[in-house]
């Protein structure tokens, strides 16, 4: 045991080393501290859970709902909800929250870091601009010297006035003006994806699974294949090429009716149909051979009940354990879709912030989307529960 302990201090202490030559040993040490505040929660008994996970929710419901309601009234329903949270959520759901709120701290800063080690400045111009200019432009959208402070002015920001700051490169304008009308388009966009290959994907493992090593068996992996192996952008460009300029039956790009939202829904789409494909077909061959299901066919229920009503909720569980994954991929990965279709989403903000290091438009979307994937993930376990009796006990 001692030496284990020797072994892990020296392996910390050369990743600590190492981090501070690298970004910097302050940097290093709010790095260190982060990620042991969110690993000590693994040990955390169920009656500190709870309050820890009541009060960081508290904090999160704050920073949110105080540009909504106010400061007062944010903080007064952020408590009660706080409060109820504590007396009726099971101790799993104040974990995934306690992980939820350091994770979302510790990814601002890491990404913090990332943009001030990045080569450049928000405010590099093609014409010659003084360096009191600069620091009249750096104060006024409180761009500091160094990460950490920026990382402390951007945190203070977001706690106490609820806010996400101002662009710099689009000026006048503040990044929730910005992204808010974009993210119901990358919402829309998304959640079909996610739809399309939830269906695509168990219409084609179930039929494999049901019959293995059979045609049906062969054709539906053979397509799950080429899903896996081609990158969204090749499957987007062989959809345009196809649809758009072959037949014209969809329209090339850009974004106002259901036409434009079906090729880049069916590009995201396709790989994880792909996953879930594989996953379900797994499923279904080991559900089949299980005692259940022989003891209802003994029961002489028809294959058709046999399969709906006993082996279904068995052989998605597999899917719905990879449906959390396969959304942060989704959401995530709808930059380069959005691109490639001109979809006003909030992957072109994403793009065009890091290319332009508009500091406060990265970390906005950065945010936005780390929360939407934690709410699935959430709501992923709900559903696990749901189909797993096992699970539900845990809760």
């Amino acid at each position: 045991m001692r030496g284990a302990v020797i072994v892990v201090g020296s392996i910390g202490a050369v990743f600590f080393l190492a981090m501070g030559l690298t970004v910097g040993l302050w940097e290093a040490l709010v790095l260190l501290i982060g990620v042991a505040f969110i690993s000590s929660m693994l040990w955390y008994p169920p009656h500190v859970m709870r309050i820890v996970g009541a009060a960081l929710l508290a904090v999160f419901l704050f920073a949110f709902l105080q540009t909504i309601a106010g400061t007062v009234p944010g903080a007064v329903i952020a408590i009660v909800l706080a409060v109820l949270a504590w007396r009726f959520l099971p101790v799993r759901v104040h974990r995934r929250v306690g992980f939820m709120v350091p994770s979302m701290v510790m990814l601002i800063f890491v990404t913090t870091i990332l943009m001030y080690m990045a080569p450049g400045s928000p405010f590099a111009q093609e014409k010659q601009t003084t360096q009191q200019a600069l620091e009249a432009q750096a104060k006024k959208f409180k761009v500091e010297k160094t990460a950490l402070a920026f990382f402390g002015t951007y945190m203070k920001g977001l706690l106490a006035d609820g806010t996400m700051g101002l662009s710099v490169k689009v000026q006048g304008r503040t990044v929730e003006q910005l992204l808010m009308p974009a993210l119901p388009v990358s919402m829309s966009l998304g959640l079909l994806a996610l739809v399309i290959a939830c269906f695509l994907g168990l219409v084609l493992g179930i039929r494999a699974g049901l019959k293995p090593n059979s045609f049906a068996d062969y054709s539906s992996m053979g397509v799950a294949m080429i899903g896996i192996s081609l990158p969204n952008f090749v499957i987007g460009a062989i959809l345009l090429v196809i649809f758009s300029y072959s037949f014209q039956l969809l329209p090339v790009a850009g974004w106002g009716t259901y036409g434009h939202l079906i090729l880049p829904a069916i590009t995201l789409a396709l790989p994880y149909a792909a996953y879930i494909a594989r996953l379900a077909r797994n499923g279904t061959i080991e559900v089949m051979q299980q005692d259940f299901v022989r003891t209802a066919r003994a029961k002489g229920l028809s294959e058709q009940t046999v399969i709906v009503k006993h082996a279904l909720k068995g052989a998605i569980l597999p899917v719905v354990s990879f449906l959390g994954p396969a959304t942060a991929g989704i959401f995530t990965g709808s930059f380069v879709v959005e691109k490639l279709f001109a979809v006003p989403g909030m992957g072109q903000w994403f793009v065009t912030g890091a290319l332009g290091r508009d500091y406060s438009v990265v970390l906005g979307t950065a945010i936005i989307y780390f929360t939407i994937i934690t709410l699935f993930n959430l709501l992923v376990d709900f559903a696990y529960a749901w189909l797993d009796p096992r699970v539900r006990e845990e809760l």
